[in-house]
């Protein structure tokens, strides 16, 4: 599995997920230019299981409200994705069909859909008031014991070098304020 995770071709798929609506970002023409070698380089590290994440960029957004993000680099990004392409179809099964963060066929433009099927089904087509609650769980990433997490995980996923590499991923967000 891990062997997969670090093959070339994962990892060039990786590459084009995360740069997808990002291509005229310069940290994404930067990697983009050097591709091969970034590949190979990211790909060495893996193998070698060198591979530390980079600190994440924390920053402060209004959107309406305060909150508070935490970024990637960009070659941590293709890791992440890269890992999902290895053991993302694991857990497909585990989430509500109706969860769309973060799943292929699935989206943004997908959640919206569904939610104007549920708003017609329940105003009946427009003809009765109906109400719609929008709620956020205040640190909910912070608040994810990292402990349970990889017990979750490991139930799915029996390859030690694959929980190493998450387990990296974890800790570098605790280093950076976020998650138990």
């Amino acid at each position: 599995m891990y062997e997969q995770l670090c093959s070339i071709e994962n990892l060039l798929s990786a590459f084009d997920n995360a740069h997808k609506g990002k291509s005229n970002k310069y940290y994404v023409k930067r990697f983009e230019k050097n591709l091969s070698d970034n590949i190979m380089k990211l790909r060495l590290e893996l193998l070698n299981e060198s591979y530390k994440p980079h600190p994440l960029k924390v920053f402060i957004i209004n959107d309406p409200k305060t909150r508070k993000i935490s970024k990637s680099r960009f070659r941590d990004r293709i890791v992440h994705h890269a890992l999902i392409n290895i053991i993302g179809r694991l857990f497909e099964n585990e989430f509500i069909y109706d969860s769309h963060a973060n799943q292929k066929g699935k989206g943004t433009l997908k959640a919206v859909q569904r939610f104007n099927i549920f708003k017609r089904k329940v105003s009946r087509n427009n003809t009765k008031d109906c109400y719609v609650l929008k709620a956020d769980i205040k640190h909910y990433f912070d608040e994810i014991d990292h402990k349970i997490l990889l017990s979750i995980i490991k139930m799915k996923v029996n390859d030690e070098k694959i929980i190493n590499l998450i387990s990296k991923i974890l800790k570098n967000s605790a280093r950076s304020g976020g998650g138990g």
